[in-house]
């Protein structure tokens, strides 16, 4: 089935879009939900069950399987309520109720299926064929969710360890598998083969007798090269992807996965170049698995999208990534944390986003995962993260635990940003009797660390008035660089129609084109690699710089001739994104300018 909008709204932190499916399903827009925190949607389910009159049975932390069991419960419920409002909505035409009218409002101004609504109302006199033809031709908006499958922690029972499958990925993947969901699974943060073979246990991830699938694979991906390796990985088992989710690799919001140079123009046309052979090759491999299994196999090529987000912010980008590079959708996220009736964010997180400039925006080191993580300066988690720093007590006291994956100094793993861990990381330090100043960058690098798997999902409670006496009342948040640019509160209405280029919500005239905001986004990131190496330059880490550069050298080329070559595409933007791309050019020279002396200088002194 086409799909009813051209854009989707991504996850956004674990609680930001817990329930964003409640609020824009029934307008046919898909969203996404953190399956991180069953703690938080087990709160959740109480919630929606007592405003909705909802029969209501605590899953505790007594319950046998209870991760699993709460993920489903609450998939189940927002499933239901997400149904209900969309029955609604379509039973609703002989109301001309405003929700209708929201539904068609909203769809592109091209969209078939407004002209078509267009031309029923006008010539149909009685309401009966009008929604019987509503009922046919309108479609809900899919209620995907999230594993950021690296968030596998083992866990215990008695001091004993249960099996891999009481992981917490994998029991958040059989939670998802055992709803009523007919939706996908974004997984993300790489590869976990032992989850991807996990999969297998569930028939909803197999296509039916007539080559359907239930329960979707999306992969989030930043190359083409890790696509092909997964999907490959996962078709051998008779396990397809339908979908490959591709992320800038810095110009996104939460946790940043760079590419080594590679941007993202460059990527997209991979893609795009190599998606018929892509869809052919693995869907061979699909095949011979699905009928080594005495499985069901499609007598057709199965369905491949390919989407892409990360930094998109205006109709023209829109517009020229689905053209362009061939793509089914394009993620947008960021803007969507200012619009009150599509994500879950409390007003105090709700006004810094507002007033957030590009230097309030930043590329931390705050997650405990040791990835990069895009943070807003002065966010309330990081407020008491240092409050507990100048009582002496650096640390979180990790009340959920989800990730805690370290083993350094315990059996059982915990999380870097646990008091316990940093406590033990500080007494090994201060045993080491180091100068003053080696001591207090690596001590700045250990309480550096936040408590993300509370800080993310905390504004969930605090706008629906519950209790937060287990995770405090900080929150962290995680915009993209492109909040700088959305300077005010913003609606579901305002948003899409500014995406469609029906309305211009953003009101600065220096906002740069999102292939030149992430060009310098890695530029500055090259700039701080070369600046941790200054002092210890090996040789794999000049040959990780060097491939780097060479990379961004050839996204810059790149670049360089699509915007000469296509003279309609950006007009008003056209000459200033040639003069930052040659500006780009020269900075990036002066980079690789350093990288040699760097090396000349290391060579000296061996």
């Amino acid at each position: 089935m086409l799909k009813t909008h051209s854009f989707h709204i991504p996850v956004m932190g674990i609680g930001f879009t817990i329930d964003t499916p409640l609020k824009v399903a029934q307008y046919g827009i898909d969203s996404v939900i953190s399956l991180v925190d069953d703690m938080l949607l087990e709160k959740l389910r109480k919630f929606y069950c007592s405003r909705y009159n909802l029969s209501y049975r605590e899953i505790t932390d007594d319950c046998e399987d209870f991760r699993a069991k709460r993920i489903t419960s609450y998939l189940d419920l927002i499933n239901d309520l997400a149904h209900d409002k969309f029955s609604a909505l379509k039973n609703s035409a002989h109301e001309k109720s405003t929700e209708l009218k929201e539904y068609f409002n909203l769809l592109p101004d091209g969209s078939s299926l407004r002209t078509e609504f267009s031309k029923l109302t006008r010539r149909v006199l009685h309401f009966d064929d009008i929604t019987s033809w509503i009922k046919d031709n309108l479609s809900m908006g899919s209620i995907d969710v999230n594993i950021m499958t690296k968030v596998d922690k083992d866990n215990y029972q008695n001091s004993e360890k249960l099996p891999y499958e009481y992981n917490d990925a994998h029991a958040a993947l059989r939670g998802f598998a055992n709803s009523k969901l007919r939706s996908s699974i974004i997984l993300s943060a790489g590869m976990n083969p032992r989850l991807y073979g996990y999969m297998e246990n569930f028939d909803d991830f197999f296509p039916d007798e007539n080559a359907r699938i239930k329960k979707k694979i999306v992969l989030k991906v930043s190359d083409y090269r890790s696509a092909f390796i997964q999907g490959k990985f996962l078709a051998k088992k008779g396990l397809w992807v339908s979908e490959y989710r591709i992320e800038s690799g810095l110009n996104c919001g939460g946790h940043s996965f760079p590419t080594e140079g590679i941007l993202l123009g460059p990527v997209l046309a991979e893609f795009r170049d190599k998606r018929d052979e892509l869809h052919q090759s693995i869907h061979e491999i699909l095949i011979k698995a699905l009928s080594a299994r005495n499985r069901q196999v499609p007598k057709e090529l199965l369905e491949l999208r390919v989407t892409a987000q990360g930094g998109v912010g205006t109709a023209d980008e829109h517009q020229f990534l689905l053209e362009h590079y061939e793509l089914d959708s394009v993620g947008w996220a960021t803007p969507f944390l200012l619009a009150p009736d599509v994500t879950t964010v409390d007003e105090a997180t709700l006004q810094k986003l507002i007033d957030a400039r590009e230097e309030d925006l930043y590329l931390s080191n705050t997650s405990p995962l040791g990835v990069p993580f895009n943070s807003l300066r002065g966010n309330t988690k990081d407020d008491e993260k240092r409050a507990y720093i100048e009582a002496g007590k650096p640390g979180s006291p990790c009340p959920k635990k989800y990730v805690a994956l370290n083993n350094e100094f315990t059996r059982k793993s915990i999380c870097t940003a646990s008091r316990q861990y940093q406590y033990l990381k500080i007494k090994e330090l201060e045993a080491e009797t180091l100068p003053r100043d080696e001591y207090q960058r690596r001590y700045e690098q250990i309480i550096e660390k936040s408590c993300l798997c509370v800080g993310l999902g905390t504004s969930a409670l605090l706008v629906n008035n519950l209790d937060t006496q287990i995770e405090g009342e900080g929150v962290s948040v995680c915009p993209g660089p492109n909040m700088a640019y959305f300077s005010r509160k913003l609606s579901l209405k305002e948003i899409v129609d500014h995406i469609y280029g029906r309305a211009n919500v953003i009101s600065r005239s220096d906002r740069p084109n999102l292939f030149i905001k992430e060009l310098k986004l890695y530029l500055d990131y090259l700039k701080n690699r070369i600046e941790e190496t200054r002092e210890s330059l090996s040789q794999k880490k000049e040959q990780y710089l060097l491939t780097f550069s060479e990379n961004l050298q050839d996204s810059i080329a790149y670049y360089d001739k699509v915007f000469s070559s296509l003279k309609e595409v950006f007009k008003d933007k056209r000459a200033e994104i040639l003069r930052e791309l040659n500006s780009g050019k020269e900075t990036l020279q002066a980079l690789r300018q350093k990288i040699r002396k760097l090396a000349l200088r290391q060579q000296l002194s061996a």
